[in-house]
Protein backbone atom coordinates (compact mmCIF):
# COMPACT_ATOMS: atom_id res chain seq x y z
CA UNK A 1 0.00 0.00 0.00
CA UNK A 2 2.84 2.34 0.66
CA UNK A 3 4.38 1.87 -2.77
CA UNK A 4 6.20 4.77 -4.22
CA UNK A 5 4.54 6.76 -6.92
CA UNK A 6 6.46 8.27 -9.78
CA UNK A 7 6.82 11.99 -9.65
CA UNK A 8 5.56 13.93 -12.63
CA UNK A 9 7.65 16.90 -13.60
CA UNK A 10 6.63 19.26 -16.36
CA UNK A 11 8.78 18.94 -19.43
CA UNK A 12 9.25 21.88 -21.71
CA UNK A 13 8.38 21.38 -25.32
CA UNK A 14 11.29 21.62 -27.71
CA UNK A 15 11.41 24.84 -29.70
CA UNK A 16 9.73 24.62 -33.10
CA UNK A 17 12.13 23.97 -35.94
CA UNK A 18 13.09 26.77 -38.24
CA UNK A 19 10.36 27.21 -40.89
CA UNK A 20 13.00 27.67 -43.57
CA UNK A 21 14.25 24.12 -42.95
CA UNK A 22 10.84 22.49 -43.22
CA UNK A 23 9.63 21.34 -46.61
CA UNK A 24 6.55 23.20 -47.85
CA UNK A 25 4.69 19.99 -48.43
CA UNK A 26 5.17 16.41 -49.30
CA UNK A 27 5.95 16.04 -52.97
CA UNK A 28 4.21 13.25 -54.75
CA UNK A 29 6.19 10.78 -56.76
CA UNK A 30 6.81 11.45 -60.41
CA UNK A 31 3.99 9.59 -62.09
CA UNK A 32 4.46 8.30 -65.63
CA UNK A 33 3.40 11.09 -67.94
CA UNK A 34 4.65 13.95 -65.80
CA UNK A 35 7.29 16.31 -67.23
CA UNK A 36 10.80 14.91 -67.12
CA UNK A 37 9.73 11.26 -67.22
CA UNK A 38 9.87 8.75 -70.05
CA UNK A 39 6.07 8.61 -70.06
CA UNK A 40 5.91 12.39 -70.38
CA UNK A 41 8.30 12.25 -73.31
CA UNK A 42 6.17 9.56 -74.94
CA UNK A 43 3.03 11.67 -74.55
CA UNK A 44 4.79 14.73 -76.01
CA UNK A 45 6.03 12.75 -78.99
CA UNK A 46 2.54 11.30 -79.57
CA UNK A 47 1.04 14.80 -79.40
CA UNK A 48 3.60 16.06 -81.87
CA UNK A 49 3.14 13.12 -84.25
CA UNK A 50 -0.66 13.32 -84.34
CA UNK A 51 -0.64 17.09 -84.78
CA UNK A 52 2.00 16.87 -87.51
CA UNK A 53 -0.01 14.25 -89.39
CA UNK A 54 -3.17 16.37 -89.07
CA UNK A 55 -1.25 19.37 -90.38
CA UNK A 56 0.31 17.44 -93.26
CA UNK A 57 -2.97 15.84 -94.33
CA UNK A 58 -4.86 19.12 -94.19
CA UNK A 59 -2.10 21.00 -96.01
CA UNK A 60 -2.04 18.36 -98.75
CA UNK A 61 -5.50 19.45 -99.88
CA UNK A 62 -5.78 22.52 -102.02
CA UNK A 63 -9.21 23.67 -100.84
CA UNK A 64 -8.80 23.82 -97.05
CA UNK A 65 -8.29 27.63 -97.01
CA UNK A 66 -11.85 28.11 -98.26
CA UNK A 67 -13.29 26.93 -94.91
CA UNK A 68 -12.52 28.88 -91.75
CA UNK A 69 -12.69 25.90 -89.39
CA UNK A 70 -10.12 24.02 -91.48
CA UNK A 71 -7.81 27.05 -91.30
CA UNK A 72 -8.37 27.05 -87.54
CA UNK A 73 -7.42 23.37 -87.43
CA UNK A 74 -4.20 24.08 -89.32
CA UNK A 75 -3.33 26.94 -86.96
CA UNK A 76 -4.08 24.81 -83.89
CA UNK A 77 -2.03 21.93 -85.29
CA UNK A 78 0.92 24.26 -85.91
CA UNK A 79 0.72 25.56 -82.34
CA UNK A 80 0.39 22.01 -80.99
CA UNK A 81 3.42 20.87 -82.99
CA UNK A 82 5.56 23.75 -81.73
CA UNK A 83 4.47 23.34 -78.10
CA UNK A 84 4.83 19.56 -78.01
CA UNK A 85 8.17 19.57 -79.80
CA UNK A 86 9.64 22.20 -77.50
CA UNK A 87 8.48 20.36 -74.38
CA UNK A 88 9.76 17.07 -75.81
CA UNK A 89 13.19 18.69 -76.05
CA UNK A 90 12.88 19.84 -72.43
CA UNK A 91 11.89 16.30 -71.40
CA UNK A 92 14.85 14.81 -73.28
CA UNK A 93 17.19 17.25 -71.53
CA UNK A 94 15.69 16.43 -68.13
CA UNK A 95 16.06 12.71 -68.76
CA UNK A 96 19.65 13.03 -69.97
CA UNK A 97 20.87 15.10 -67.02
CA UNK A 98 18.50 13.35 -64.57
CA UNK A 99 16.95 16.62 -63.52
CA UNK A 100 13.54 16.88 -61.89
CA UNK A 101 11.09 19.27 -63.54
CA UNK A 102 9.04 19.76 -60.39
CA UNK A 103 9.84 23.46 -60.19
CA UNK A 104 6.66 25.34 -59.29
CA UNK A 105 7.07 27.93 -62.04
CA UNK A 106 7.87 25.33 -64.67
CA UNK A 107 4.89 23.16 -63.74
CA UNK A 108 2.64 26.24 -63.78
CA UNK A 109 3.93 27.17 -67.24
CA UNK A 110 3.43 23.60 -68.49
CA UNK A 111 -0.11 23.44 -67.09
CA UNK A 112 -1.15 26.78 -68.58
CA UNK A 113 0.42 25.99 -71.96
CA UNK A 114 -1.14 22.53 -72.03
CA UNK A 115 -4.52 23.99 -71.10
CA UNK A 116 -4.39 26.58 -73.87
CA UNK A 117 -3.23 24.14 -76.53
CA UNK A 118 -5.75 21.52 -75.38
CA UNK A 119 -8.61 24.00 -75.64
CA UNK A 120 -7.51 25.21 -79.07
CA UNK A 121 -6.90 21.71 -80.44
CA UNK A 122 -10.20 20.38 -79.14
CA UNK A 123 -12.22 23.33 -80.41
CA UNK A 124 -10.54 23.18 -83.83
CA UNK A 125 -11.16 19.44 -84.08
CA UNK A 126 -14.82 19.89 -83.11
CA UNK A 127 -15.32 22.71 -85.60
CA UNK A 128 -13.66 20.72 -88.37
CA UNK A 129 -15.69 17.63 -87.61
CA UNK A 130 -18.88 19.68 -87.78
CA UNK A 131 -17.97 21.05 -91.20
CA UNK A 132 -16.88 17.60 -92.38
CA UNK A 133 -20.23 16.11 -91.34
CA UNK A 134 -22.01 19.00 -93.06
CA UNK A 135 -20.10 18.46 -96.31
CA UNK A 136 -20.36 14.67 -96.22
CA UNK A 137 -23.80 13.86 -94.83
CA UNK A 138 -25.93 16.95 -95.27
CA UNK A 139 -24.75 18.47 -98.54
CA UNK A 140 -23.47 15.29 -100.25
CA UNK A 141 -20.55 17.20 -101.74
CA UNK A 142 -17.81 14.66 -101.04
CA UNK A 143 -17.34 13.99 -104.72
CA UNK A 144 -16.20 17.60 -105.15
CA UNK A 145 -14.15 17.85 -101.92
CA UNK A 146 -11.44 15.92 -100.12
CA UNK A 147 -13.71 14.44 -97.45
CA UNK A 148 -11.40 11.55 -96.60
CA UNK A 149 -8.51 13.94 -96.02
CA UNK A 150 -10.66 16.26 -93.92
CA UNK A 151 -11.90 13.34 -91.82
CA UNK A 152 -8.38 11.98 -91.37
CA UNK A 153 -7.00 15.35 -90.31
CA UNK A 154 -9.87 15.83 -87.88
CA UNK A 155 -9.32 12.36 -86.40
CA UNK A 156 -5.61 13.08 -85.95
CA UNK A 157 -6.45 16.36 -84.20
CA UNK A 158 -8.71 14.49 -81.79
CA UNK A 159 -5.97 11.92 -81.16
CA UNK A 160 -3.53 14.74 -80.49
CA UNK A 161 -5.99 16.14 -77.97
CA UNK A 162 -6.39 12.70 -76.35
CA UNK A 163 -2.61 12.50 -75.95
CA UNK A 164 -2.53 16.05 -74.56
CA UNK A 165 -5.22 15.53 -71.93
CA UNK A 166 -3.15 13.35 -69.54
CA UNK A 167 -0.26 15.82 -69.73
CA UNK A 168 -2.55 18.70 -68.85
CA UNK A 169 -4.29 16.84 -66.03
CA UNK A 170 -1.03 15.65 -64.45
CA UNK A 171 0.54 19.11 -64.68
CA UNK A 172 -2.57 20.77 -63.29
CA UNK A 173 -2.74 18.24 -60.44
CA UNK A 174 0.94 18.74 -59.68
CA UNK A 175 0.50 22.52 -59.73
CA UNK A 176 -2.50 22.35 -57.41
CA UNK A 177 -0.86 19.95 -54.96
CA UNK A 178 2.50 21.71 -54.80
Amino acid sequence: MFASRPAVHPVEAPPPPDPAEQPRGVLMKDLPGMPGTAGGLGLRLAQFAFAAVALAVMASTNDFPSVTSFCFLVAAAILQCLWSFSLAIVDIYALLVKRCLRNRRAVCLFAIGDGITAALTFSAACASSGITVLIDNDLDLCSENHCASFESATAMAFLSWFALSPSFLLNFWSMASG
